[in-house]
């Protein structure tokens, strides 16, 4: 009966969010990033900080985390279109292989393009798991998933991401009952892609009842965002917000400004939202790794990457973190060490000053699917190279954990990169930080 009456609650508090006032606010974690250093031995959990940091001892707790991307069939399915019991089965062996390499958390990616792993009210059956959109799998990803994971004693995050529709730009591709065929007018085509309008606060209101949705049926962990907000620039390319803006943006001083707006209430509303749909639930987000480089914001790190968040995806990630609007932050730091252009130590030391003195939980976003890749730096065939990143990491207290992208790169490991990971640093099990 207790069960019963939470899941009406969570229900009751989903409706309340069906007809809100509006308010003026390869994919996921392995999204663009600059390519490609070099430290060796097992760690060592230091309780000292490095210099310049402050705060507690690194409890016993920490985030041991893989991604599993379902968009384009990255991760899983291996492949759409199989048989529902070769599907569970796909996704129970890599609920086991975490449990094997002492991992704690899976972040499965449920809704990868204005789509759904789970019997949505709202949006179609996700084509990656029959190969055509809409169409009925023949069982419930997303519930299954959360009991196995539990089973296991694996916390499971439910991946979204907020405004990708398609990795195409023809919207009669699409379902007929898609929202963005319904609402054309909602969608904007931008680099070969669809995308929803982040600008209109219709849009914000349906995509953040369509992800509540899952929050309200099922009893995942936390709710995680990845990189993409407004998308990454396409050289000679603009992404036509000009109705939208025109509409709602005369209060700003300029576009960019506007555009931060709309992405910092996005998630702001849906923060407040999971707090009342199913409370204890979690927020988390997985920015692209830097904020913002030093030579345009002193605040920023002292790096020289072509892509900054704030600037070019419209997402000011440091506010976040700073005012405590997530509960956790995973930047994605898919460099190794010493990189000419975003040196994986300089990013560990700047998020870690981000975080501190801040209730936000700080992870680390590894690259493992750059390890032993014949096209990546020479560091990266050293299967010692991620393992120094979280010898590296263990001297600042704020970083609390380390999330690996993504799971089929944790069950090829060519070169034995997260074998020595496991080596070094898993050696016993731990529990997810709360």
């Amino acid at each position: 009966m207790a069960r019963i009456s939470r899941r009406a609650l969570a229900r009751a508090a989903l409706s309340a969010l069906a007809t809100p006032a509006p308010v003026p606010g390869m994919p996921g974690p392995a999204g663009p990033a600059p390519a490609a250093g070099a430290g060796t031995g097992p760690a060592v959990r230091s309780a000292a900080a490095a210099p310049g940091q402050h705060g507690p001892p690194r409890a016993a707790a920490e985030m041991r985390g893989v991604w599993i991307a379902s968009v384009a069939n990255r991760d899983w399915p291996s492949r759409p279109g199989l048989p529902a019991d070769r599907q569970r089965a796909e996704l129970i062996a890599h609920l086991d292989r975490a449990v094997r390499h002492r991992l704690n958390t899976v972040i499965l990616q449920v809704r990868p393009a204005a789509d759904a792993l789970w019997p949505s009210p709202y949006e179609p059956w996700s084509e990656w798991l029959t190969g055509t959109q809409g169409r009925h799998p023949g069982w419930d990803p997303l519930g299954t998933a959360v009991e196995e994971a539990h089973a296991r004693g694996l916390e499971l995050h439910a991946w979204f991401n907020p405004y990708r529709v398609a990795n195409h730009d023809d919207p009669s591709r699409l379902a007929a009952s898609h929202p963005a065929r319904t609402h054309p007018g909602w969608v904007v085509p931008y680099g070969g892609r669809l995308y929803y309008d982040p600008g209109r606060p219709e849009v914000r209101a349906f995509v953040r009842r369509a992800m509540l949705d899952a929050v309200a049926r099922y009893p995942v962990d936390a709710v995680h965002f990845d990189d993409y907000f407004y998308p990454y620039p396409v050289a000679g390319q603009t992404f036509d917000d000009d109705e939208s803006y025109d509409r709602h943006g005369g209060a700003f001083p300029s576009r960019a400004a506007w555009r931060r707006h709309n992405i910092d209430t996005l998630v702001r509303e849906t923060a407040a939202d999971i707090r009342r749909v199913r409370p204890g639930t979690r927020f988390g987000i997985s920015p692209f790794g830097v904020w913002r480089n030093a030579a345009t914001d002193p605040r920023g790190s002292e790096t020289r990457a072509g892509v900054q968040t704030y600037d070019d995806l419209y997402a000011d990630t440091r506010t976040w973190v700073r005012e405590h609007w997530i509960d956790y932050v995973v930047p994605q730091l898919y460099w190794h060490i010493g990189h000419a252009d975003a040196d994986y130590a300089a990013l560990v030391a700047w998020w870690s000053k981000a975080a501190e003195g801040t209730a936000t939980l700080l992870y680390l976003g590894e690259a493992l699917y750059k390890a032993g890749d014949a096209g990546q730096p020479s560091a990266w065939q050293d299967p010692v190279e991620l393992s120094r990143h979280l010898t590296l990491a263990a001297r600042y207290p704020r970083v609390r954990g380390h999330v690996f992208f993504a799971a089929r790169d944790l069950a090829a490991d060519p070169a034995g990169a997260m074998a020595r990971v496991v080596a070094d640093h898993y050696r016993g099990p731990a529990r997810p930080p709360r």
